[in-house]
């Protein structure tokens, strides 16, 4: 069963205005970024692999807003095997986002909490690894859904209009972005303890690291209230399609879902921002714990 799906104006508006703006600063911001992690860096680092990544995720996912904006105000009449397309564009590189953010907090543990023991760990190569594991698997992922797809005549497109459940939005969900929060939530929960209890006397130091602190409840701020809306709405519609819900109260949900779809496509925006000002100040405090346990265990050796 098909339930049309209402797009109240007003909502359209801001919609429409919204994903404008994010296509134009979105594109700036990512390539500039890119640009500096790629070309004006003296060497490649780990840091270095994960914001190339993560770059490269949040500008194929603006490349899509166009098309967005496009399907929002007019009839789709692109067919279908583009509309397809660019929703598996859209969706692969926003899990590749949500897995790079939490490979950067990780790193950032070992980092600040564990400076010498994993040391070994942290190399330009391992983080390539780590990213390519999950960019293979959501290539794989798409090859088999692609060729079980069949055709179909679409008016709209990056909307659900089918009241089947989609296991997608489920799985999606619960095996991929929860066990991200958690995992992200428990590193920066451990960093911002190691971080408090680092803070000296010294105002300079004071400073460094209190703005590492600052930068580490930003980025969780922004990737909680960027996709813990939207991750939500998928589970409530998948609720709501499993118990055969009523037309108007898919409509509401949908609406639900558009709206909280916006605030996650900030998150392609803020990612390019948060992070390559973030770089300095937390590689900085790390620097200065790190040279302080190395003077401490100095100590206790000799």
């Amino acid at each position: 069963m098909n339930c049309s799906t209402l797009v109240y104006e007003h909502l359209a508006i801001f919609a429409s205005v919204t994903y404008g703006i994010f296509f134009v600063i979105g594109t700036i911001f990512n390539v500039f970024a890119l640009w500096i992690f790629c070309c004006r860096l003296p060497k490649w680092t780990e840091t270095t692999v994960f914001m190339v990544n993560l770059m490269m995720a949040d500008i194929l996912i603006v490349l899509t807003f166009p098309f967005k904006l496009y399907a929002l105000l007019a009839p789709w009449e692109l067919g279908y095997k583009v509309c397809e397309m660019l929703i598996r564009i859209y969706f692969t590189n926003t899990y590749m986002s949500i897995f790079i953010i939490t490979a950067i907090s990780c790193d950032r543990y070992l980092a600040i909490c564990h400076p010498l023991k994993y040391k070994g760990w942290r190399t330009p190569m391992k983080a390539s690894l780590v990213c390519a594991v999950p960019w293979t698997l959501l290539l794989i992922i798409n090859i088999v859904n692609t060729a079980q797809q069949e055709n179909g005549n679409l008016t709209t497109c990056f909307v659900k209009v089918r009241t089947e459940p989609s296991e997608w939005n489920l799985v999606s969900s619960l095996a991929w972005f929860l066990p991200s929060l958690v995992l992200i939530s428990f590193f920066s929960v451990k960093i911002l303890k190691t971080l408090r209890d680092s803070i000296t006397l010294d105002s300079k130091d004071r400073r460094s690291f209190r703005k590492a602190i600052n930068l580490i409840i930003a980025n969780m701020v922004i990737f909680v209230v960027c996709f813990f809306p939207v991750h939500t709405a998928y589970i409530v519609r998948y609720l709501a399609d499993s118990t055969n819900a009523s037309c108007h109260t898919i409509n509401h949900i949908q609406v639900f879902i558009r709206v909280s779809t916006l605030l996650s496509n900030a998150n392609c925006v803020l990612d390019s921002v948060c992070y390559y000002f973030a770089a300095k100040e937390f590689w900085e405090a790390v620097s200065k714990r790190k040279q302080r346990f190395q003077k401490f265990r100095s100590c206790c050796t000799s």
